[in-house]
């Protein structure tokens, strides 16, 4: 009688694990439930290295023959922002329509910003270049809801997404930081529409204008299942941190989370604390360097909270590393422009890539793990001989006010 309850029971739980639902169905279906669309039909490659992302949108670029639309939070004048300005500017004269849009603050943050003057030349070859809600008296309303996507769609055939702008330190690196680490990717499929719309939308509302097109070329087709996570003040304020939210909550054995900066909100840290209670296997990587003051700081003071909680924390030591990935249970991974910051996930306009894919999470998953060889695991031991008191203190103090950073 006891083997026959046995037999029953094994039996019974063998089913219900047939009808238990993957951590990456969850959350696709979590963002179905909020508007997001997915498709089966996209192709999607990596692109690891400022040469490579360069490289591989120049040549698609050179390729174009109807439209090249690009949106970005700045363009560096340096010697590769330049060598796309003349690029566009010979596809703009060859009768291709080239549309650029950049953000305000984006350009004024940046070191080597663009004038008026590079404006008025590429303007005088036909490209259709604007800036994104201009900055203006009183400069405080100018602050918040800033145009952080980096996207850039050609033909309506292939698009471009992911973290890096328009700068040669993501090949060159930089003397104060080092070498920059970022990832982008390229798309072909149904879901080059949408980031297209996406453009369209951003310029209709800045220009007034329609970004429509007399012909467009069709995407070739693949076979990978990809959704794009679009936040919109006003519209999906709330979408990216429920994204992650889902991972952590959906997740059922491992996370590897990348991001420059984590000054987590209450929503996102809950979600963390209650994965790690459960005993998900989280790990964790940001740089030891960065590029803006302070926010490394607020962040080092969660990566403590999270290393003592359970999280397995490693820091980056060689340059500086930009990227902003998730991947779940080796299933499912994010490339995209969303910081894990309140900036960036309250206020300003993002948009990632969701790709359900066992292979390129594969790849995103080995490229965290390559790295653990350049950075070191945060312990109680490792923090208290990296951050003196001050700097602990410092940091406590920082993450009070990372909700304005």
């Amino acid at each position: 009688m006891l083997k026959i309850f046995s037999f029953i029971l094994s039996l019974t739980l063998a089913i219900s694990g047939c009808f238990a639902q993957s951590s990456d169905s969850l959350i696709v279906q979590s963002l179905r439930e909020k508007g997001i669309t997915f498709s089966h039909d996209n192709n999607v490659k990596l692109l690891t290295n400022g040469q490579e992302k360069f490289d591989a949108e120049f040549q698609a670029i050179r390729n174009a023959r109807y439209s090249v639309h690009l949106e970005y939070f700045n363009f560096r004048n340096d010697s590769i922002g330049n060598e796309l300005f003349r690029l566009l500017e010979q596809k703009a004269e060859s009768g291709v329509k080239v549309r650029a849009l950049y953000d305000a603050f984006g350009n004024k943050s940046n070191n080597r910003p663009l004038k008026e003057s590079h404006l008025t030349e590429m303007r005088s070859h036909g490209v259709e270049i604007e800036i994104f809600d201009p900055i203006g008296f009183p400069w405080i309303t100018n602050v918040f809801s800033r145009d952080h996507r980096k996207i850039v769609v050609i033909d309506d055939s292939i698009a471009f997404i992911g973290g890096m702008n328009v700068a040669d330190y993501y090949i060159h690196g930089t003397p104060k930081i080092g070498p920059w680490r970022d990832l982008h990717c390229s798309i072909t499929g149904t879901e080059v529409a949408t980031l297209q719309k996406i453009f369209q939308r951003a310029w209709k509302k800045e220009t007034g204008r329609e970004a429509v097109n007399d012909s467009s070329a069709p995407s070739p087709k693949g076979n990978m299942m990809v959704g794009i996570i679009n936040r919109e003040p006003h519209k999906t304020n709330k979408i990216m941190r429920q994204f992650y939210i889902s991972c952590f909550d959906n997740a059922k054995d491992t996370i590897r989370l990348v991001n420059p900066y984590l000054s987590l909100t209450h929503s996102v840290k809950k979600a963390i604390k209650r994965a790690l209670k459960r005993g998900l296997h989280i790990e964790i990587m940001m740089s030891q360097k960065s590029d803006i003051p302070m926010e490394p700081d607020a962040s080092f003071y969660h990566l403590h909270w999270m290393m003592k909680k359970g999280a397995q924390v490693y820091i980056f030591q060689d340059g500086f590393h930009h990227t902003k990935t998730i991947t779940v249970d080796g299933k499912l991974t994010t490339v995209g422009s969303c910081n894990l910051d309140a900036r960036s996930l309250a206020w300003d306009y993002e948009c990632n890539a969701v790709i359900v894919n066992k292979d390129i999470t594969r790849q995103i998953d080995q490229r965290f793990i390559n790295d653990k060889a350049k950075s070191f695991l945060l312990t109680k031991e490792s923090w208290d001989n990296w951050r003196t008191r001050w700097q602990k203190t410092y940091g406590w103090m920082a993450q009070l006010l990372s909700t304005w950073l």
